[in-house]
């Protein structure tokens, strides 16, 4: 009877006890991300007064957040993915007519604000997901650029007029890059790793007769098969986000970007972002500062949206997931919208 009654190594009951303290300790560390990289550039006898120490706090800081952000969305996606097959995660985002899928995703996109680094994670965790590629690319524009961060910041910066049009236009952007993505039919150019996860996920899924601990393990056979690949990519495109950090020649780029500039001066700003890396909030002085030296308003939101939504640390990390060609197809495709964007406003404002 007593053998019987003995859950203690039952294997049907869920590791409530130690997912709760991970819960804790992930929380924990979350939001103790900006001391920690204070004492990390306070150990090196380095200040956020120059560039070095802003740059080396900025790689302390953004590091352990992408990595926190990935181990738990993939754990939390590889959860999902023992209630959810793979096919029905995909009906959903591919929507019933043309672009629906889309328009969900560049609105989730809308509430999270996550940088294009910190956007990556949950795009790598849709893809293994079996989300359409179109559908996650929309997600991946809309998330850094047209975030609400960004909306608060344009509303109290330059008014009611400038935000709507920067929403309308970016999230018109997020869903016909990802709907063009979509049709060029380019999921061969997925790495090898991550078709062959779709795949298995797809065959492997085994559905609602699972117990507890048999889910919970394969949230953590998901964090190690993705983090173990990505995490030195991470790394590798945070540095170099770090090394350019705080290092943005204002008045160069202002004299590159006046009302009077030559038609050319747009593109200009729009390749000047790509090697630059900030979310919304830190790249807005730049563009207030910009503006207020005389800079063109579409200009600036060009080189703006440049910054958040194709910066060279993402496509170091993205290069992990995505072959080549689908990433210089998901620029060119996100460089022509942004173009267009900020031709628009500087012919209406």
């Amino acid at each position: 009877m007593t053998a019987l009654t003995d859950t203690s190594h039952d294997p049907r009951r869920p590791p409530w006890g130690w997912l709760g303290l991970a819960f804790v300790a992930w929380i924990a560390a979350y939001v103790s991300l900006m001391s920690f990289a204070d004492a990390a550039i306070a150990l090196l006898g380095l200040t956020r007064q120059t560039h070095l120490g802003e740059a080396v706090h900025f790689f302390f800081y953004d590091t352990p957040k992408v990595l926190l952000l990935l181990t738990g969305i993939v754990f939390l996606m590889g959860v999902v993915h023992t209630f959810v097959s793979p096919e029905r995660t995909r009906a959903l985002l591919s929507g019933r007519r043309l672009g629906v899928g889309n328009v969900m995703a560049a609105c989730l996109g809308v509430i999270t604000p996550f940088c294009s680094c910190s956007a990556v994670p949950l795009f790598i965790g849709f893809l293994s997901a079996g989300v359409p590629l179109g559908v996650t690319f929309s997600f991946l524009i809309s998330a850094p650029m047209v975030n609400e961060v960004a909306l608060a910041l344009l509303f109290g910066l330059f008014g009611w007029k400038v935000a709507g049009l920067y929403l309308a236009l970016g999230l018109a952007v997020a869903i016909t890059a990802g709907l063009v993505i979509g049709k060029l039919g380019m999921e061969r150019h997925l790495e090898d790793w991550v078709r062959a996860m779709q795949a298995s996920q797809s065959a492997d899924y085994v559905g609602e007769e699972m117990h507890w601990p048999a889910r919970i393990d394969a949230g953590v056979a998901h964090v190690r098969d993705i983090v173990g690949k990505v995490w030195p990519w991470i790394l590798a495109g945070i540095g170099v986000g770090a090394a350019i950090h705080g290092y943005v020649p204002q008045d160069f780029m202002a004299s590159i970007m006046g009302r009077d500039a030559p038609w050319w001066s747009l593109p200009a700003a729009v390749l000047l972002g790509v090697p630059m890396y900030s979310n919304a909030a830190g790249i807005l002085p730049v563009v207030e500062a910009l503006i207020g030296k005389g800079a063109a308003l579409g200009t600036v939101l060009a080189f703006m949206m440049s910054v958040i939504a194709l910066s060279l640390p993402e496509m170091i990390i993205l290069r992990k997931v995505l072959k080549l060609p689908l990433i210089i197809t998901f620029a060119g495709v996100v460089a022509f919208g942004i173009l267009i964007v900020g031709y628009v406003f500087n012919a209406v404002l």
